[in-house]
């Protein structure tokens, strides 16, 4: 039996006057974070007994059974060392590809307000309750460039195709904010908005995608994930032809868990090429 959920999504509360949205701030202690939310409620529907149906092809994300080796995933030294490198063999593995880089992760294990925490709040990163992708198409190029700092190195790399991908994994089984997603399939790009990322100790900028609400949008989740429930979640892919090119993602409340301890998740980013 399902255990689907009526719970919000907050998307980006557009003024259509077409100014671009706030800013994210990054600093080195506090993000910033003071971009409008409007909330929709969406049926997120438990998909713990179809997860075979989903795939980064079909919708842009796809759910594996895979146990990590690495026994402690809130190690630094040991995400980088050790879970890197499997992060990077699961990916050949799944998607065929030729080449796999990683560039960066997210531990998350605060609280969901951490956003309003006035002081050194990228203590307490916790899971982000909003409407998202990780990369617009022209912030997946800035990040490939940035990777590639020769332009003719980055030119070739862009002459096949390449994407994205987050894999996705809980820390401890996950109760409250479970991370639900969207088929791609079902989020047009009108409804997409691309929003800057700024980096305000180097003026480093990157490039999201925030969400405008649509009831039209299908949302999934699946139901107390466990460590060793991975999902990859497709941020981007060259290929102009695919069905599903991003999965907008989001955190949302389940009423029956508030209240029973934060999340904790790691993400690992990765660029990958065919």
């Amino acid at each position: 039996m399902g255990h689907d959920l009526a719970t919000t999504i907050n998307y980006y509360n557009d003024p259509g006057d077409g100014s671009p949205p706030t800013p994210v701030y990054v600093g080195s202690t506090q993000v910033t974070n003071e971009r409008p939310t409007i909330p929709l409620t969406h049926i997120i529907t438990d998909i713990s007994e179809q997860t075979d149906g989903f795939t980064l092809d079909s919708h842009g994300f796809q759910y594996l059974n895979h146990a990590s080796s690495v026994d402690q995933l809130l190690d630094e030294h040991k995400i980088r060392n050790n879970y890197y490198p499997e992060c990077e063999k699961l990916l050949k593995h799944v998607t065929g590809a030729i080449r796999v880089i990683r560039f960066g992760h997210q531990v998350r294990r605060g609280p969901a307000h951490w956003h309003s925490i006035s002081q050194h709040n990228t203590n307490s990163r916790g899971p982000l309750h909003r409407a998202h992708v990780d990369q617009s198409y022209d912030g997946a190029v800035i990040r490939l460039r940035e990777q590639f700092p020769d332009p003719g190195e980055a030119s070739r790399e862009m002459t096949r195709r390449w994407q994205i991908i987050n894999v996705w994994r809980p820390i401890s089984t996950v109760l409250t904010s479970p991370l639900a997603l969207a088929d791609a399939t079902t989020v047009p790009d009108a409804d997409l908005v691309p929003a800057s990322i700024i980096h305000t100790s180097t003026g480093r900028r990157q490039e999201s995608w925030t969400a405008r609400p649509n009831p039209a949008h299908r949302w999934y989740y699946k139901y107390r994930r466990r460590p060793d429930e991975v999902v990859l979640i497709k941020c981007f892919d060259s290929d102009e032809t695919a069905a599903a090119r991003r999965a907008v993602h989001c955190a949302v409340e389940d009423p029956d868990t508030q209240g029973q301890g934060n999340r904790e998740s790691v993400e690992v980013r990765c660029l990958v090429f065919y």
